[in-house]
């Protein structure tokens, strides 16, 4: 089973969107954290591999999400957001030519804070015509719903 495959049953199960998002991310930064860790493992080369597809197709699919015009989240929260997701682009294929251990970390944060951010506004959701921002809502558990 591909990740994608993967993220697309754990969306259809009984646990909310947000909470599918957030542990497809916490699976990504945790693959990612356990390459970091385990940098010589004889099998390192292709759980990186494998740890940089999922994270890449991850992020693909909440690029192809938030580039919807009629995406509810407010249009700046969107562009800051797809903007982060470049330079998780970026940082994965610079890790792809220059394999650092180090250049996992970034990522890693980044996925988990997301994640984070998704789990703590699941309950939260803006009023009728009211935005995240106008609700205080953390943006991150505004993003895909």
């Amino acid at each position: 089973m591909t990740p994608y495959e993967a993220y697309g049953k754990a969306a259809k199960m009984s646990m909310s969107d947000r909470e599918a998002e957030a542990s497809a991310l916490s699976r990504a930064a945790q693959l990612l954290e356990q390459c970091r860790d385990n940098w010589q493992a004889p099998d390192a080369d292709a759980r990186l591999a494998e740890a940089l597809a999922m994270n890449q197709q991850l992020w693909t699919i909440f690029q192809a999400e938030l580039s919807q015009p009629e995406h509810p989240l407010p249009a700046s929260l969107r562009r800051d957001t797809l903007s982060l997701s470049v330079f998780v682009d970026k940082r994965i294929f610079e890790i792809m030519a220059y394999p650092s251990p180090e250049k996992l970390t970034a990522i890693i944060n980044i996925n988990r804070n997301l994640a984070a951010g998704l789990r703590s506004g699941a309950s939260k959701q803006p009023e009728a015509g009211e935005t995240c921002r106008e609700q205080a809502i953390e943006p991150a558990a505004c993003i895909w719903g």
